[in-house]
């Protein structure tokens, strides 16, 4: 019997990998003003554990929720979706 995963995924871009088994993923999202009705750009950063120091500054990338690994880390790097040119 497969169990069903309910932990959450979100994709970002590395912006800082100069941590050991560690990178700074930024997540964006967009959120309407509620006066002027427009879209502005809203970003959150999660620092992801990254067991083989695989990311590069630019690489896309898709993080899951996990245990506290560390005071700041509840993030594993799950897949680089894209590399950096």
């Amino acid at each position: 019997m497969e169990q069903r995963s309910n932990k959450v995924t979100i994709k970002g871009v590395v912006v800082s990998s100069n941590m050991d088994k560690t990178i700074v993923v930024r997540a964006e999202r967009l959120v309407k003003h509620a006066v002027f009705h427009k879209y502005i750009k809203r970003y959150v950063k999660y620092k992801a554990h990254d067991e083989q120091n695989s990311c590069k500054v630019g690489d896309k990338v898709l993080i899951i929720e996990s245990r506290p690994l560390s005071r700041d880390k509840r993030w594993r790097m799950l897949e680089i979706l894209e590399k950096a040119v």
